[in-house]
């Protein structure tokens, strides 16, 4: 058998197990030009559940094989001066700390979703409106095989919001199903299946600004992306069309007092529920060197190193 090839194989195959083994780097990056906090929830803990993320940084975190969860941004944080607990004007996840503590997104807010797969097999991803949103987001996938494309949803959403979706002062903008709470908007009861369920106003108006995204349940065709052996770049207001520098908020610690640049977020709901057919919404949805710092799996990272060189090893004198 030709040398070349048999190298081939053996190169092929110890990749193969190299990222079986490794799994998939997931990197947070905010662009945006306030502090982000982003929230982690999946099927098994990585380094952190949630963290500061100041504006300019990058944050890494290494996902084991089958790794299932969702990335999402909190934003307008901060800790109360007297009970010291945690908590963010958008995104929040309700643990009272920093840490998400298995507790997801309270929406409405963009999430990212991923179901990574074992080795040599796809991972699926995609960015989410369907619990609403709060800032912009994109996946980028880095490496990998297969069809591999960017997702995501670099608008600001929140600047055309609808009135009867939006939150404060424009901090973030409801689904229609959070907002009405109807099977029809929630595609629930009579309307659960692809068939009953179909695309509302709200939903297409997303879809307009935002067309790789999910803009309702069952928007699987256009929204859902897959590659293999991946990495994934996840950047918050990717091309900083969020200027919510206004609302940005330091936490403190119990005791001293926290400090908010410009207007707070708000939590008020308003709207009488009615679309106002005279506003020029979807026009506004269509219009409108960081330092990274590295998950601390030293111990991971050693046991990952010596594993793949013995693996190194093996093929080389069985391949050679």
């Amino acid at each position: 058998m030709d040398l070349n090839l048999i190298f081939s194989i053996c190169l092929f195959t110890l990749l193969s197990i190299f990222q079986g083994i490794s799994g998939t780097t997931f990197t947070l990056t905010n662009a945006c030009d306030y502090t982000v906090w982003p929230g982690v929830l999946g099927n098994s803990h990585l380094d952190s559940t949630g963290f500061e993320l100041p504006s300019g940084e990058s944050r890494s975190f290494q996902a084991p094989p089958s790794w299932s969860g969702r990335f999402w941004g909190r934003t307008g944080c901060t800790s109360d001066q007297t009970t010291g607990q945690f908590v963010c004007q958008t995104g929040d996840c309700g643990s009272t700390q920093i840490e998400c503590n298995g507790k997801g997104a309270i929406p409405p807010a963009t999430l990212a979703e991923f179901t990574v797969g074992g080795s040599g097999t796809q991972d699926f991803y995609d960015v989410s409106l369907v619990d609403g949103y709060n800032l912009p987001m994109m996946v980028e996938p880095r490496g990998g095989s297969g069809t591999c494309l960017s997702t995501g949803c670099a608008n600001d959403l929140n600047r055309g919001c609808p009135v009867e979706l939006r939150v404060g002062s424009g901090d973030a903008c409801k689904s229609a199903c959070e907002a009405f709470g109807t099977p029809q908007f929630c595609c629930s009861g009579a309307y659960s299946t692809s068939v009953s369920c179909k695309p509302s106003v709200y939903s297409e108006m997303f879809k307009a600004a935002c067309p790789k995204s999910y803009s309702y349940a069952f928007d699987d065709a256009t929204s859902t992306f897959t590659c293999t052996g991946a990495d994934y770049t996840i950047t918050f207001c990717p091309s900083s069309t969020s200027k919510k520098s206004g609302s940005n908020t330091t936490p403190t610690r119990a005791g001293t007092t926290a400090t908010t640049t410009g207007a707070a977020y708000g939590s008020s709901i308003t709207g009488s529920g009615d679309v106002d057919n005279n506003s020029s919404w979807l026009l506004d949805f269509l219009t409108g060197d960081s330092s990274r710092t590295r998950s601390p799996a030293v111990f991971n990272t050693t046991l990952l190193a010596s594993a793949i060189t013995s693996l190194f090893l093996i093929l080389t004198i069985f391949c050679s």
